[in-house]
């Protein structure tokens, strides 16, 4: 399979031949590029993690300009690690760009076929999930962690679109950079929130009712159930965890670390092809 995710600069991976649809950007920032300390070092584009508020805007501003829509265009959820979806509209423009607090509500995915606006997400080894309906003109983005994935974000996602009168047979889909299943460590208790059917085909067992789970499979599968075409769906070999010169990791800096932004939108135009 292809690696979906090309760098475009030190600063960003970019989902390279979706550019190919109309004014499509789509892509994930790296940990480079950007001006906040230790131990945010220094692309770091969360506000919720005590970084300085001023360092957090200014690396946003910077990824803006590589996204290709400006800061007070992005829309970013609450994420609470739901399975919530939220369709952006026009008057949605500019919520949770500058302040968590104004971000959209109890939700951890967001669809949208509203032109110039960037749906984006905050990541640091949970699954960022990418769709795309280019027949229709509608896009989205969500953020997976264990729970979302065990509990069907992507199903949800995918629900979303079908709700917009979009077969689930034309959406493609991308599996972002994420933590590997090797560096993925569980207990008996999120193991058991895994449908019995694919529980053997993500999960390896260690020790004392530990795991290895393999989120990124997992959300394959769901994508698989919920009726999207096998070959629609892509999954990236990067790993948050392993590569430290690339990526923030949650588990690997013990939660001490900063956020990449995963982002999809469309520049101008309508969106559709």
């Amino acid at each position: 399979m292809t690696e979906p995710f090309k760098h475009k600069y030190d600063s960003l991976l970019a989902i390279q031949d979706w550019k190919q649809y109309q004014a499509l950007t789509a892509g994930f920032s790296t940990r480079y590029g950007g001006v906040s300390g230790p131990p945010f070092i220094n692309f770091n584009q969360g506000l919720h993690v005590n970084d300085r508020e001023e360092d957090v805007i200014t690396n946003r501003e910077r990824l803006a300009v590589s996204a290709g829509i400006p800061l007070n265009r992005w829309v970013i959820g609450e994420q609470v690690h739901s399975t919530e979806v939220a369709v952006v509209h026009e008057e949605d423009a500019g919520k949770g760009a500058y302040r968590q607090d104004n971000a959209v509500k109890g939700c951890d995915g967001l669809i949208t076929n509203t032109p110039g606006v960037l749906l984006a997400a905050f990541f640091a080894d949970c699954v960022p999930l990418y769709f795309h309906a280019p027949k229709a003109g509608w896009i989205g983005i969500a953020h997976a962690g264990w729970k979302g994935s065990v509990n069907g974000m992507a199903a949800s996602m995918v629900k979303a679109f079908q709700a917009q009168g979009i077969p689930a047979q034309e959406i493609s889909a991308v599996i972002g950079p994420s933590i590997s299943m090797k560096h993925y460590e569980v207990d008996q208790r999120v193991v058991d929130h895994i449908e019995g059917k694919h529980v053997n085909k993500v999960t390896e067992p260690l020790h004392d009712g530990k795991f290895l789970l393999d989120l990124r499979e997992l959300n394959r599968l769901i994508l698989l159930d919920a009726g999207v075409n096998e070959k629609y769906i892509r999954v990236t070999e990067h790993c948050t965890y392993e590569q430290e010169d690339v990526f923030f990791s949650h588990r690997r800096d013990y939660g001490k670390t900063g956020r990449m932004l995963g982002f999809i939108g469309f520049t101008d135009g309508k969106g559709d092809v």
